[in-house]
């Protein structure tokens, strides 16, 4: 292994991944990807697993997932198999009141090309009729669905490493400086070279922010899931708070908690996600649970994501956000153009980071 490289890219999580993978493919450039841990160790290994669309707000930010959710097609056969199925998603709501708002959300997601249909009652038992006859009514679109994360991120290395990008696994980074134009990244095991350097460390990402003197607004949020015993087949569809795998188990969360990087279970959050995963499916009330677990997820301060170019940090770019998993092969094809050809083929402003009014750096 050398130690001189075109581009780094700290993580190797599903954006680290996917934008090493878009990168190599044309074999340009020499690319390494470095990481704290080991791919799926953290986010992108804790999951559901969404490729979710339909109700995302404002309607710019569901355009930029539904893009996403487009090229997984054309991504599985390129890298193989990721057990992507658009499943099609119901957000279920359970008061009559919620339904101007749902129909209010279909007419604007409508401008961007996202068709949600507003369900009643009857309309989602006949597509779901495990769900609740408590409910009022669910928005609805067939561009949701899911994916397999542990096959997404290993078919996303497996490329790239056949594309002959190297990684570095286990390896923290503990410094990182410009010398002669070049960034100088110090890591547990060595030092390295690049031209260019991607941060896409997703919970960690702040820190990696810190050693570049940038100050990225982003916090950690834990999310805790149940995952239910096999189960006969009982929903079709990827449902707000819940979806069933293919060997018949149950993923149920929904969950938020600012705790910083504890990644425990706790009783409490566990009671009310078996509360809600009940309420939604009756049948669930029979149901034993084989596990829990928890993920920490990064999101903006805003909540929208950050990618391009850090402005005061040439050659520096960034890539953090929420929904990495539905957002994964838009993400990597933008950064690559960006970084391949200096511009991309979807603006890019609104995601930009000095879109904060606090954004501070010094370098």
């Amino acid at each position: 292994m050398t130690n001189q490289y075109d581009i780094v890219v700290i993580g190797s999580g599903v954006i680290g991944s996917s934008i090493a993978y878009h990168l190599s493919e044309s074999r340009q450039k020499e690319i390494l990807v470095i990481d704290k841990g080991f791919p799926l160790s953290g986010t992108s290994g804790s999951t559901q697993a969404w490729v979710w669309v339909h109700n995302k707000t404002p309607s710019w930010y569901g355009e930029l997932s539904m893009y996403s959710a487009e090229l997984y097609p054309f991504l599985e056969r390129k890298i193989g198999d990721v057990e992507y199925k658009r499943t099609g998603g119901i957000a279920p709501f359970f008061n009559e009141a919620d339904r101007e708002k749902a129909l209010r959300l279909a007419e604007k997601q409508a401008e961007v090309g996202i068709e949600i249909e507003v369900l009643n009652r009857e309309q989602v038992l006949e597509k779901e009729p495990a769900l609740s006859p408590n409910i009022a009514g669910a928005t609805y679109s067939k561009i949701d669905g899911n994916v397999n994360p542990f096959r997404l991120v290993e078919l996303y290395i497996k490329a790239a490493k056949k594309n002959y990008v190297e990684f570095s696994f286990y390896n923290p980074v503990v410094d990182i400086e410009k010398q002669n134009g070049k960034f100088k990244i110090k890591t547990k095991e060595g030092t390295f070279f690049a031209e260019q350097l991607i941060l896409a460390g997703g919970p960690w990402t702040k820190e990696l922010g810190e050693l570049l003197g940038v100050d990225i607004p982003v916090k950690q949020v834990r999310g805790q899931i149940i995952v239910t015993e096999p189960l006969a087949p009982l929903i079709k569809h990827t449902i707000g708070g819940m979806r069933q795998t293919d060997n018949g188990e149950i993923l149920i969360g929904y969950s938020k908690e600012e705790v910083g990087y504890d990644r425990r279970t706790t009783l409490d959050v566990i009671q009310d996600t078996a509360k809600m995963a009940v309420d939604y499916l009756p049948d669930l009330a029979k149901a034993n649970i084989v596990r829990c677990f928890s993920g920490i997820r990064v999101i903006p301060d805003d909540g929208f994501p950050i990618l391009g170019e850090i402005p005061t940090v040439d050659n520096a770019f960034l890539a953090v956000m929420h929904s990495g998993i539905t957002l994964s092969p838009l993400v990597g094809t933008l950064m690559t153009e960006l970084l391949m050809e200096g511009e991309t083929s979807i603006d890019l402003k609104r995601l930009r980071i000095d879109r904060f009014n606090e954004f501070k750096a010094s370098v």
